[in-house]
């Protein structure tokens, strides 16, 4: 398989909304001032231009940036506060991440990867990425707890477990180390998966993703 570089926007559909917003309220402020002292068509004119200029300039500064690396030996993550990565060979499953709910399995807008070794992912990850996966991807186990009959974890007691973890190896993690292997411990029980992979750093739609990593891996 080649190299594939892959490229995120930075502009999403939240960027756009709130580009929306300011347009409309600024489009209702120039007719309510001009009202008497402008024709409206100059009035919307005047709101058009303003709304392409503030489009143009939110796109001017916020460029594609790269989110993803995929060789024919790993999957690596990119970001401007750090990464993380591994190889095809450490990944024991790539899917779909599910809520269950009075029997219904309810898709969720994440990848999950669930790994065979801890070892090399937790000890080449970097601290800043590791803490916004806490931070960041907790929703998943609090509403697992949340839709669960029979919770078998209290979620303040599982959420920043920092714990020493010891590895099937034999290698221990402490400190921030340990309070993400035990995260991904605890989502592995609740979820199947060790950490999971949002939607909104995907240039395609979740499932394509998932079908393009699946490729990979098995070309490795």
């Amino acid at each position: 398989m080649e190299t594939l570089h892959i490229h995120t926007e930075k502009l999403t559909t939240k960027h756009f909304i709130w580009i929306a917003i300011i347009f409309t309220t600024l489009t209702f402020a120039l007719l309510s001032y001009f009202n008497t002292q402008l024709p409206i068509i100059s009035l919307l004119m005047i709101a058009i231009s303003f709304g392409c200029i503030l489009l143009f300039t939110a796109t001017f500064f916020n460029p594609s940036t790269m989110s993803f690396t995929l060789t024919f030996m790993h999957c690596q993550f990119h970001s401007h506060y750090g990464g993380w990565s591994t190889t095809w060979h450490n990944i024991q499953h790539i899917g779909n991440v599910t809520l269950s709910s009075d029997g219904w399995h309810l898709p969720l807008p994440w990848i999950g990867i669930r790994l065979k070794s801890y070892d090399d992912f937790i000890r080449t990850i970097c601290p800043r990425v590791a803490s916004r996966i806490l931070l960041e991807q907790r929703i998943l186990l609090v509403m697992e707890l949340k839709h669960s009959a029979h919770p078998t974890h209290q979620l303040e007691n599982i959420l920043f477990d920092d714990d020493p973890f010891i590895t099937s190896s034999g290698e221990q993690f402490q400190g921030l180390q340990a309070m993400l292997a035990n995260r991904m411990r605890y989502n592995r029980e609740l979820l199947g998966f060790d950490f999971f992979i949002a939607d909104d750093v995907l240039d395609r739609p979740v499932n394509d993703f998932i079908g393009l990593l699946r490729r990979y891996k098995a070309a490795a």
